[in-house]
């Protein structure tokens, strides 16, 4: 397989992993939840992520809560536009949202008073074609996320990391859906087997160390921390493949070894190197106070 064609199918592999998992895009450092609808060909949107980004209420599901009041008060017919979606909150569950598609979400930011309306639409304006850029040219998608670690202040190699990361982790997903696992809670629940095996803390636990709230662990992680999660999840499908594991079940016995495995050789390297591999270091946009004179 030439270097092309490894670069397309990482995008591909990372295009795919994105959507099964829902995607998220980024506005001002805000996270934005969206699902596409293959049947109708659009993007719906969270409407309560959209709020916080355009707010930056403290609670934006009462602020929601208080316009679609107004909105109904007003007779205005866009709250029957809403549909209810199952989304992935912070703690890794899904819940029923409030969505809208691009259409209405217009319509929703005409009610909210932010000076930062105009710059989201048309910001939503180009987000909203890049499905159909992505299909046609996959490898948009890798150099997107490759933008998005870089603004976030990762370095070329960490991205590097990141994205073979990615790979095997698609490696692992796709087995155990090719082997009767086919509910993302159940995914979910393998993975933070795996974790909790070799960290000794839960996903939550360690996102929590990290202070986030609603962010991607893994594009909070430390090298260290990437490639021993590398090391697990491919670890753990290669005895999953050896064990021919099917079904939740067998498929957790295996994440279990996987995670035990990891977890000696991080103690190994923690010995040799002095030093900790789970770490309190997020790449999370720092707070620019302004000086009093």
């Amino acid at each position: 397989m030439t270097m092309r064609e490894n670069l397309l199918l990482t995008s591909c592999n990372v295009w795919v992993h994105n959507f099964i998992m829902k995607q998220i895009i980024i506005f001002n450092q805000k996270q934005i939840r969206r699902l596409w609808d293959e049947n109708q060909e659009k993007w719906f949107f969270s409407v309560i992520d959209i709020i916080s980004a355009l707010t930056d209420s403290a609670i934006p599901k009462r602020y929601w809560s208080d316009l679609k009041r107004k909105l109904v008060e007003e007779g205005s017919q866009l709250y029957d536009k809403i549909v209810q979606l199952k989304m992935i909150a912070s703690d890794g569950k899904k819940y029923f949202t409030d969505c809208a598609d691009t259409e209405n979400i217009f319509r929703i930011i005409q009610s909210i008073p932010s000076p930062k309306a105009e710059p989201f639409k048309l910001w939503l304006a180009k987000v909203g074609y890049e499905r159909l850029k992505e299909i046609s040219d996959p490898e948009i998608s890798l150099n997107r996320a490759r933008e998005n670690w870089k603004s976030m202040g990762h370095s070329k190699e960490w991205i590097e990391q990141r994205m073979r990361g990615q790979e095997i982790r698609n490696k692992l997903t796709d087995y155990w859906a090719n082997h009767e696992i086919k509910e993302q809670e159940k995914f979910a629940i393998l993975t933070n087997i795996i974790h909790q095996e070799w960290t000794g803390l839960t996903v939550r636990e360690h996102k929590n160390l990290k202070n986030l709230k609603g962010h991607n662990l893994r594009d909070n992680m430390t090298d260290a921390e990437l490639l021993f999660t590398s090391l697990a999840e491919l670890t753990t499908n290669k005895i999953a493949e050896n064990e021919k594991a099917v079904g939740f079940n067998k498929n957790a016995i295996s994440a279990k070894k996987g995670g035990t495995y990891t977890k000696k050789a991080k103690e190994k390297f923690e010995k040799i190197t002095n030093s900790k591999v789970i770490s309190k270091q997020n790449y999370l946009p720092t707070v620019k106070t302004k000086l009093i004179k």
